[in-house]
């Protein structure tokens, strides 16, 4: 329920304690309140004139917009008017646009998965760092890459992928974090906000993002019985695989052929019969450590399994460490080198794998498709 709106007798003791204490500090510890609190008391009085700003307070639900002055030649008031606008209540507006979104947001419908598959096996279709949004320019970087080259790559890459991958019952598409290069309107990093090469605005990039991973959903839905979807939230984009989560979860809540794993957490998982599947992007925690953070947050199922598997990104280059744990895993990119990696000189490969497991006896096989081999399936096959 929103919050009940304060009544002009508290938001006038809160002027009357300011005037007669001479501070906020004073006032606020007389009236046995917070100064947080009692700032925003009197930012409310003046908003609705109850601090002697304007000369009658203003009816409830109605706020200043401004005031204008009529001065005379000696600098006295000859005329003041205010001007005032209906106050609407912010979180009843948050609720009103959530509900709407509900509303219009496509839900997908039931279908009929594929016959024959091994009900033994698990595809696990693992790319990370695709920088949907970034510009690289050939001349500077070696390789050309923006949004519509983003877009082909990553389809091309499914394409091939599920075409040569052997009938698995479920898919797990492991998408380990950066998939949008930027995660606001301005490029720049979240965190440190280092200025980004980017190539086109916001919205758009987030407009492909989604046809895009709609696209690979449903070409997953043709080969495996069943799809968990992995959407890691990055250093690059991490409000953004927020509200791609929930979007996802949203959108195919009537599908029981489809999972999603919208937790908040950085870390996730997903359990294979005895063998165990865990998913970070690496920002936190590297290939030396993030063995005991999987194995420690989700203790009862690590004690499951007997095989473990982990995987990061982050880094876009290869390395493998097995541990007393588990097996853990960093990939490579599919996305070309924007500006900093080319002048910092790490040029690591181009590629994304599909590691296939088995409930007793974890992996079995993989393939590994370099964007080169990609570009190859799709002349081959026009």
């Amino acid at each position: 329920m929103p919050t009940p709106p304060l009544s002009d007798e508290l938001l006038t003791e809160a002027v009357t304690a300011r005037r007669e204490h001479g501070s906020v500090t004073a006032a606020a510890l007389a009236l046995g309140i917070p100064r947080t609190t009692l700032h925003s008391r009197l930012s409310e009085a003046a908003a609705r004139g109850l601090d002697g700003s304007v000369p009658e307070p203003l009816p409830e639900g109605r706020t200043i917009s401004g005031v204008s002055t009529l001065y005379d030649a000696d600098g006295k008031v000859r005329a003041q008017w205010v001007k005032t606008k209906t106050e609407p209540d912010t979180l009843d507006i948050i609720r009103e646009a959530v509900e709407a979104l509900k509303e219009e947001l496509p839900r997908i419908s039931p279908t009929k998965g594929p016959e024959h598959v091994s009900g033994d096996l698990l595809n696990q279709y693992t790319i990370t760092d695709s920088h949907f949004g970034m510009l690289a320019w050939q001349e500077e970087t070696g390789t050309s890459y923006d949004l519509s080259i983003a877009e082909q790559l990553l389809l091309d890459w499914f394409s091939a992928a599920i075409a040569m991958s052997p009938p698995a019952h479920t898919a797990v598409l492991a998408q380990l974090g950066d998939l949008m290069h930027h995660d606001a309107l301005e490029s720049v990093t979240p965190t440190h906000k280092h200025v980004l090469d980017a190539d086109s605005r916001l919205q758009k990039v987030i407009r492909v993002v989604i046809r895009v991973i709609r696209q690979v959903i449903a070409m997953l839905l043709e080969k495996h019985q069943h799809v968990h979807i992995v959407m890691a939230s990055g250093n690059h984009d991490p409000a953004s695989s927020a509200w791609l989560r929930e979007m996802l979860a949203a959108m195919y809540e009537g599908e029981p052929r489809v999972s999603v794993d919208n937790s908040p957490s950085l870390y996730y998982a997903y359990e294979w019969g005895k063998t165990a599947l865990f998913f970070h992007h690496g920002h936190r925690r590297g290939i030396r450590d993030v063995d005991a953070v999987f194995a420690g947050i989700f203790r009862a199922m690590f004690g499951r399994c007997t095989k473990a598997y982990a995987h990061v990104g982050h880094l876009h280059s290869n390395e493998v460490k097995s541990t007393n744990l588990m097996e853990v895993e960093r990939h490579e990119t599919l996305a070309a080198p924007d500006a900093h990696a080319a002048g910092g000189g790490w040029l690591s490969g181009r590629s994304a794998k599909v590691i296939t497991y088995s409930k007793r006896g974890g992996e079995v096989s993989r393939i590994t498709l370099s964007a080169e081999a990609v570009q190859g399936w799709r002349e081959a096959a026009e």
